[in-house]
């Protein structure tokens, strides 16, 4: 069954309702609770992210149910900077939707690879086909950096 009816670019008006769906999907993580409680300002989703087309939203039934992020790190190389989905919707094919977009877009635009800093979802990225480059630290505590190499069509 497919759930994800259609992704879009995220409506500057939508700020706010993104930023409690990242809480909501950060707060599923018990060893994330007391350093999203400490740091609030941690879920900040800026207006220009949104009106410079970075964010794209993933709906079904008029719903928003997860959401995307990237940004361009040097020519030819992005980074999934963020990837929400909405708890009740997690483990339902919304994450592997809005990955699915993120990389046809970044192949689109002649991406040659992405990346990103992995925290509790090592598992899903590697499913994807990201391989772990060295662990790193954030202010959530450890992660791991990753990448994916994108073939471009010629």
């Amino acid at each position: 069954m497919k759930t994800v009816a259609h992704i879009r670019d995220a409506q500057i008006d939508e700020a706010r309702t993104l930023e409690e769906l990242q809480r909501r999907s950060s707060m599923v993580w018990e060893q994330y609770r007391d350093q999203l409680v400490a740091h609030p300002d941690a879920i900040e989703l800026p207006v220009d992210v949104i009106r410079e087309q970075r964010v794209r939203v993933a709906i079904a039934a008029g719903r928003t149910l997860g959401f995307s992020v990237v940004r361009a790190l040097e020519e030819r190389v992005s980074e999934l900077d963020a990837l929400f989905v909405e708890p009740g919707w997690m483990y339902r094919g919304v994450g592997r939707t809005l990955m699915d977009d993120v990389i046809a877009s970044a192949r689109a635009s002649g991406v040659i690879r992405l990346e990103v800093t992995a925290k509790p979802a090592v598992g899903f990225y590697e499913k994807i086909g990201f391989v772990a480059v060295r662990p790193v630290s954030t202010q959530f505590g450890p992660a791991v950096r990753m990448h994916l190499e994108l073939r471009v069509p010629s």
